[in-house]
C-alpha cells in the first residue's frame, strides 16, 4: 500500500471512499484523482484486494501516479482526519453542490455504493452534507461519476490550477 501523502499538504482536497465495493469505481475514482493531482484515501474494509485487476483496468495505468493511502477502518480515519473538515455526500439529502462553499483543505467522502455514508454521521449535523440533484427515475448516480461532479465543482470554486490545461 502506498503511504507517501506528500502532495496532499498542497493538494486543496482529498478524496475519501469509505469502504468502496466495487473496484471498478474505485479505479475510475483513482484516475479521477489522478487527473487532478489530488490525494485519495480509501477506508476499509473492501471486499476487493486493492491489486484486484477489475481496479487496475478501471485506473488504466494511471495507478502509479495516485497518492494515495488505505486507511483500516471508519474509527481509524476519523482520528487520522481530526481537525479537517469532512464534506460528507448522498443520494438522498443535503445541500445541492452547486449551493455549498468548498473550502481548501475539505475532505470529499464518499459512502457504499450499496448504502452510502453511515446514517450516524448524515445526521449528527457535525459535518455539512451534499447532494446531486436528481430528478429522473433513478436511486442514485455512479459513485465514481458522482465524485467526479464533487471535486470538479470543488476545484471550480477555488480556481483551477493555473497549470491546468486540456491536453495532459
Amino acid at each position: 500500500m502506498k503511504d507517501d501523502l506528500s502532495t496532499e499538504s498542497t493538494a486543496p482536497f482529498t478524496m475519501v471512499l469509505i469502504e468502496p465495493e466495487i473496484p471498478g469505481n474505485t479505479g475510475s475514482a483513482a484516475r479521477t484523482c489522478v487527473a487532478t493531482n489530488t490525494p485519495l484515501w480509501i477506508v476499509g474494509p473492501t471486499p476487493f484486494q486493492i491489486t484486484d485487476a477489475r481496479l487496475k483496468r478501471a485506473g488504466l495505468d494511471y495507478w502509479p501516479h495516485l497518492n494515495w493511502k488505505w486507511v483500516s477502518d471508519a474509527e481509524q480515519f476519523l482520528k487520522l482526519s481530526e481537525g479537517r473538515r469532512l464534506v460528507l455526500t448522498s443520494a438522498r439529502t443535503g445541500i445541492p453542490y452547486h449551493e455549498f462553499s468548498f473550502k481548501s483543505g475539505d475532505m470529499i467522502l464518499l459512502g457504499k455504493e450499496t448504502r452510502g455514508l453511515p446514517a450516524e454521521w448524515l445526521d449528527s449535523q457535525k459535518y455539512p452534507v451534499i447532494t446531486l440533484p436528481m430528478w429522473g427515475k433513478t436511486r442514485s448516480l455512479n459513485q465514481a461519476n458522482a465524485a467526479t461532479v464533487f471535486l470538479y465543482e470543488a476545484y471550480r470554486q477555488l480556481g483551477f490550477p493555473p497549470t491546468c490545461s486540456s491536453t495532459p
